[in-house]
């Protein structure tokens, strides 16, 4: 970027305005930008919209009726939806951005994913920048580090900084930032799966403390009391959203050429605790609860025996 705009000039965007895009609509208005917009799916729910438009213009944040709208006349838009929704954000917003306008996906979505969302936004004349938030946006908010990828990231990067972003430049190809943020969660929410898994089993057969115990003994660096309470946290608390970033791992594991049955079966696993929480089997006071009790909720009995066999 030859000349870099006073921050105060710029007006910013937000599509997704859930946890993530509620903290960068935040950041950035504190950052002192002209103004932000932001649209969210849910505000066209005639019974849910409420709360979050009034979320927004409590953070003087203004609620679009469109994608299209919330863009229009911004010169730095930030996509905050969920991986499956990214191509189609990216569709929703295209019609508002104009040439020139920095288009920054931060959506947990495959290689091939941000691809094609790259296309569409560089048909309309605005720039494109990956992203790929390598850790929880809690607590670190907009200076979580993100890896940001694509031939605009390193004249962005600047920018990017400015705004409070704490960005690292991993290739100017598309992809490779998104490459190294989906195989990392192939690792880290497929251990949530498999502690949850492991766990929930051992506490129904009342054998936890051996395995806790064993476990220590096979990997000493871990503490694994304080790991399974934060891993069956982060499950509960945002599963759905891990299923489906493990979902578009899952769709760049086979863009590589292998069947991910690992990553398909992380997502299954992930997708049924937030199942559980959806039906209500487990609560949102339970995201914080010993993971105990989490695996007792989970299993749908305090203190039960495993099921007899026969």
């Amino acid at each position: 970027m030859a000349t870099l705009p006073h921050v105060a000039s710029l007006r910013a965007a937000v599509i997704g305005f859930g946890e993530v895009g509620t903290i960068i609509g935040r950041a950035l208005g504190e950052r002192g930008v002209a103004s932000v917009q932001a649209y969210d799916l849910l505000f066209d729910d005639a019974l849910r919209g409420a709360a979050p438009c009034d979320r927004a213009r409590a953070l003087g944040v203004v609620p679009a009726r469109s994608a299209a709208e919330a863009v229009g006349g911004a010169d730095v838009i930030v996509c905050a939806v969920t991986a499956n929704q990214a191509i189609a954000a990216a569709q929703a917003a295209a019609p508002g951005l104009h040439a020139g306008a920095l288009y920054v996906d931060l959506n947990s979505a495959s290689p091939g994913t941000k691809e094609r969302c790259a296309a569409i936004v560089h048909a309309t004349g605005a720039r494109y920048v990956e992203m790929a938030v390598m850790t929880s946006i809690p607590p670190l908010g907009i200076a979580t580090p993100m890896l940001s990828g694509g031939p605009h990231a390193a004249d962005a990067e600047p920018l990017l900084e400015a705004l409070g972003f704490r960005v690292e430049v991993a290739s100017e190809r598309l992809g490779v930032a998104s490459a190294i943020k989906m195989c990392r969660s192939v690792v880290v929410k497929g251990m949530e799966a498999i502690v949850i898994e492991s766990f929930t089993t051992a506490r129904a057969y009342g054998v936890e403390k051996e395995v806790l115990a064993s476990l220590a003994e096979t990997f000493p660096g871990l503490d694994w009391e304080k790991s399974a309470g934060y891993f069956f946290q982060r499950a509960v608390q945002h599963g759905r959203r891990r299923a489906e970033e493990m979902r578009e791992a899952a769709v760049t594991v086979r863009e590589a050429g292998l069947e991910p049955l690992l990553a398909s079966a992380i997502a299954d696993r992930q997708s049924w605790v937030a199942d559980l929480k959806e039906e209500g089997i487990l609560s949102g006071s339970q995201a914080t609860s010993p993971w105990r009790e989490q695996a007792d909720a989970m299993r749908g009995r305090k203190d039960a025996g495993p099921r007899d066999p026969g």
